[in-house]
């Protein structure tokens, strides 16, 4: 292993938060970078600054994790041993291609010498390249077949059968010397310039200006033509195909975008081995109407999700305001809860001991029984407050109004109690917005002819907001809790339970405010209520306590086994808040 184990259990989710947020922790070791983050998206494998964007690759298309994590492995040492300002400057084509190849198999040998268990998960992803390759094989270009064959050669691999033809081995034989210098690649200038020396040693052996009997045993076929079979493809040097499928796919396959982006030899993809769809070129809606029946609403890609701390940014006099109201509401019913807690805490003691404080009711014992040893007590540890809180809000456009007013009070109301009681809390909000780029790429897959029936949102990105985090003493950010347009429940609560996990804590508690059906204006309803219900079974496995708050609405029945309807807006702080209590008066 290499800084860290491999991801424990057998079922993951590969878009899920959770699945992100491990690998940017280990991004984050691995690169040495504080605020790195992991996302997936079909335009993936890239690097940017701060964020490292993995193909998404749907779970159940066979694709290992142990792949996806060569994949993280692969970025990490582009991000840390890379010129990738460099690679991005050539001209999209085949030295791009190739250059990209080379200074692959340069970071990666750093990278495994820095980390030798990343042998394991880097032989997987080539493994996966090959494998996808294979498949690819009789509609690749000649060019194409020839950079993934010096692929192999920079990574010490045999060709197969099938891709050891006549002319692709003699062009091999004639550039061993450029293949010894990639080999020896130790710059990505290095890297570029042995690149465009070889593609110009091809195109002298096609030319004829190197003499081998072997090279023309093939068809003719070489970097510089077009055969049906490549043209039937798009197989072009400048043309971006943006539903490539492979783990490795050939090099042309990466063109079009940031070269430095791509994976090694390893192209960026469209999640899983996607073919032209003939309903893709519907709209948003009518794909998502064709969604195969899956569990999980999943979205087209996650890396225009935005999430946005707000802890301490709100207005100070607006919050006085707040505060003064939310006590008034629930003043009384914490200094009810504080005296049942500290009655509680106070009786927990451990009695009979050989040391601690004397036992006041052990004396006569004591005094009448002369080998009596053990009159002491301890007190145990209380752990009645050693208690997270998340209180996660529905920000939808049908809480404006008196719904988002008396959400921001209640959660003022909670969070200040819980605060004073020295339980730890954090307030987020979420919602959906519609988003230029997302609905660009979403365009192009349609354009590309990919099948985006998996998919559930197509054009809108998430709108996650943290009012309150955990451990923050200042707590003005809720009076910034807004309303937004849609509202993805599943995702939004599978984001909040990975930050709630996360947090360490004896018990966690998560209650969700909503005011009817989880909703995105691109997705399958049904399917997004299959999404909730499963999201929400899995968090009770994980030991967090869940709770439903319906606003004005008993739609949270349908979804959360513990739940609360308020009918009357004006009783809300109170009901939650009694609610909340008895949670954590109960062990």
């Amino acid at each position: 292993m290499h800084a860290r184990t491999r991801l424990p259990g057998a079922a993951r989710d590969t878009r899920g938060f959770a699945f992100e947020s491990t690998l940017g922790k280990v991004a984050r070791v691995l690169t040495g970078q504080y605020g790195v983050t992991v996302l997936f998206s079909p335009d993936g494998p890239r690097v940017e600054p701060g964020r490292i964007v993995i193909p998404d690759y749907e779970l159940n298309g066979g694709v290992e994790r142990d792949v996806l994590i060569g994949y993280l492995d692969l970025l990490v040492a582009r991000a840390k041993h890379a010129s990738l300002a460099q690679l991005d400057a050539l001209p999209a084509g085949v030295v791009s291609n190739l250059a990209q190849v080379i200074e692959d198999r340069r970071v990666c040998g750093q990278l495994l010498d820095e980390y030798p268990g990343a042998h394991w998960f880097i032989g997987k992803l080539r493994a996966h390249a090959a494998e996808r390759v294979a498949q690819r094989w009789p509609k690749l270009h000649w060019r194409e077949r020839l950079v993934w064959l010096i692929e192999r050669a920079l990574w010490d691999e045999p060709p197969s059968r099938a891709e050891a033809s006549h002319s692709l081995l003699a062009a091999l034989h004639a550039a061993q010397d450029l293949l010894r210098e990639a080999r020896a690649s130790g710059s990505t200038a290095r890297s570029i310039a042995t690149a465009q020396a070889l593609v110009a040693r091809v195109r002298a052996l096609s030319a004829g200006d190197v003499n081998s009997m072997m090279f023309t045993a093939d068809p003719v076929e070489d970097i510089e033509t077009e055969t049906s079979e490549a043209a039937s493809s798009s197989f072009d040097d400048d043309t971006a195909l943006p539903d490539h499928d492979d783990a490795a796919a050939p090099p042309a396959e990466r063109s079009g975008g940031a070269h430095a982006d791509h994976a090694p030899g390893m192209g960026h993809s469209l999640a899983d081995a996607q073919q032209p769809s003939s309903d893709a070129d519907g709209a948003a809606g009518t794909a998502a109407t064709h969604a195969s029946p899956a569990t999980l609403s999943i979205p087209l890609a996650t890396e225009f999700d935005v999430i946005t701390d707000l802890t301490g940014q709100g207005n100070s006099a607006a919050w006085r305001v707040l505060r003064g109201q939310a006590r008034a509401d629930t003043a009384p019913l914490k200094e009810k809860l504080e005296r049942a807690l500290s009655a509680d805490e106070r009786s927990r003691w451990r009695r009979e001991q050989e040391r601690g404080e004397i036992d006041r009711t052990a004396l006569a014992r004591l005094a009448t029984s002369p080998g009596y040893r053990t009159p002491f007590r301890t007190q145990r540890a209380a752990k009645g407050r050693d208690v997270a809180v998340t209180l996660l809000i529905d920000r939808s456009g049908s809480m404006a109004g008196r719904k988002i007013e008396l959400a921001r009070l209640c959660a003022s109301a909670l969070c200040d109690a819980l605060t004073q009681l020295s339980f730890d809390c954090e307030v987020l909000g979420y919602c959906s917005l519609e988003s230029a780029p997302m609905r660009e790429l979403y365009e192009r897959q349609l354009a590309a002819g990919a099948d985006l029936r998996r998919y559930n949102r197509f054009v809108e990105r998430l709108d996650l907001k943290v009012y309150k985090r955990f451990g923050a003493p200042n707590l003005s950010g809720i009076t910034a809790l807004d309303c937004g347009h849609e509202n993805p429940d599943g995702e939004a609560l599978a984001w909040a339970a990975t930050r709630l996990a996360d947090h360490p804590a004896a018990r966690r508690i998560l209650m969700v405010f909503s005011d009817g059906y989880p909703s995105t204006g691109d997705g399958d309803p049904q399917l997004l209520r299959r999404d909730l219900r499963e999201r929400v079974a899995a968090i009770g496995k994980r030991g967090i306590e869940l709770v439903g708050v319906g606003v004005l609405t008993d739609a949270v029945e349908d979804f959360y086994p513990r739940n609360v309807v308020v009918s009357r807006l004006a009783e809300l702080p109170s009901i939650v808040f009694s609610l909340l209590s008895s949670m954590l008066l109960t062990r």
